[in-house]
This record gives structure tokens, C-alpha cells and sequence, in this order.
């Protein structure tokens, strides 16, 4: 096989790796977390598009130093990175929890001047108005939260890009394209948990909040699973 039949295929085998990186179970539960406080599809695309930005920059980083340097990646940095993906998970969900807790929605009934009895789902600590966040503050959790697990996933990424080259710029244009193709899963995979999240909050408010608190314990599982399965690993 010609070397450059040989780059096309490692940089499409490395996009389609990419899309189904972006798949994994923590990185679904990180982003289904910020989403859930954020539905709309212009933001979910923003989050997605900010998180791969973030886990795509950390992996250039780490893949120049051990590609120039030829360093190879510990298994101790692995185990504190993947711990720190799991905190950060466990932060995530209960971050969301409380402010689901401050929020306190519950229903208040009154009578209109007609005498008629009305039901409504109120929170006293929300306040809805036209004002937003720049869209740099926006960005600036999903990039954070990007970068994080693309530490947490440079060990395998280096092992598989160091196992069919040892030049830097193929090197660096393998982890480009991977990169591009998780930005591009975490895209659509944004805007896909986006709906029926907007979805819950035309229905009701209630079940907009189910949503939420869901988004939330699954966060917390996913990052309580991740450290006992680490901790086992540890034991072995």
C-alpha cells in the first residue's frame, strides 16, 4: 500500500474513531449535565461544539510533547486523569441537583377576580428575563470540561498514534482529524439530547425538571461507576 493510501486510511479510521469517542458513557453524562440547563438547539451545538474544541486542544498538546519528545504516557497520569473525569461527573450532577434544590419549583393556587381557581408551577428563585450571558463565558465550562477528558483519554490515542507512525506532523494530523471527527459527534450528539429536553419543558414544567434531576443522577452514577471501577483496577 502507497504511504499516502496508507495516510488517507489512518486519517479516515481516525475521524470515524473520533465520532465514536465521543459516544462514551462519560462524555455523554458531562454533556447531558450542561445541556439540561441550556435548551435550546443553537446552545446544545455550542456545547458540543466548545467540548470538542477543548478535548481536541488538550490531545495536541500532550501528542506534540510525546511525539517531539518521544515520552511515553505513565499509567499513574492515566489513573489520575480518569479519577478526575469521575470527580468532575460527581461535580457536574450535584451541581445541577442543588441548583434544581435553590430553584425549590412548587405549585401555588389563587383565585382571579372571577372567582375561578388557577394553578401555576412557580420557582421564587428563578428569574426569567431577555438578558444572556456573553457567549465567551458560555463557552468557557463545556471548553473546560473538553479538556478534561481529552487528558483523560491522551493514553490510548498516543498508543494507537504511535503505533503506526513516529513522525510529529502525521502524528499531529492524526489526533486533528480525530479531533475534528469528536467535535463533530459531540455536535450531534448535543443537538440530539437537546430534544427531548426541549421537548419536556413545552410539555410541563414538571416534567422539564424530571429531565433535569434524571440528567443529574446519571452523572453522578456514571462518575461514582468510573471511580469503583478504577479502585478495583487499582486493587488488581
Amino acid at each position: 500500500m502507497a504511504p499516502e493510501t496508507e495516510l488517507l486510511t489512518l486519517l479516515g479510521v481516525g475521524f470515524l474513531l473520533g465520532l465514536r469517542h465521543a459516544l462514551d458513557s462519560d462524555h455523554l453524562a458531562a454533556v447531558s449535565t450542561v445541556l439540561a440547563e441550556r435548551p435550546s438547539f443553537l446552545a446544545s451545538g455550542a456545547v458540543g461544539l466548545w467540548w470538542g474544541i477543548g478535548h481536541t486542544l488538550t490531545l495536541l498538546l500532550v501528542g506534540s510533547i510525546v511525539l517531539a519528545w518521544g515520552i511515553r504516557i505513565p499509567d499513574e497520569f492515566e489513573f489520575v486523569a480518569e479519577s478526575g473525569v469521575a470527580v468532575l461527573l460527581l461535580v457536574l450532577g450535584v451541581a445541577l441537583a442543588a441548583k434544581l434544590y435553590r430553584e425549590r419549583w412548587h405549585v401555588h393556587s389563587h383565585h382571579h377576580n372571577d372567582g375561578a381557581p388557577h394553578v401555576h408551577f412557580h420557582s421564587h428563585q428563578r428569574q426569567e428575563d431577555h438578558r444572556h450571558r456573553h457567549w465567551m463565558v458560555q463557552s468557557i465550562r463545556p471548553l473546560c470540561i473538553g479538556m478534561v477528558h481529552g487528558l483523560a483519554g491522551s493514553a490510548a490515542l498516543m498508543l494507537m498514534i504511535l503505533a503506526s507512525t513516529k513522525e510529529v506532523g502525521a502524528g499531529l494530523l492524526s489526533i486533528l482529524i480525530f479531533g475534528v471527527g469528536s467535535i463533530v459527534g459531540m455536535m450531534l450528539i448535543g443537538l440530539t439530547i437537546s430534544v427531548p429536553v426541549m421537548y419536556s419543558r413545552s410539555i410541563s414544567q414538571r416534567l422539564f425538571i424530571t429531565v433535569q434531576g434524571v440528567a443529574s443522577l446519571a452523572s453522578v452514577l456514571v462518575g461514582l461507576w468510573m471511580l469503583v471501577k478504577l479502585t478495583l483496577s487499582a486493587g488488581a
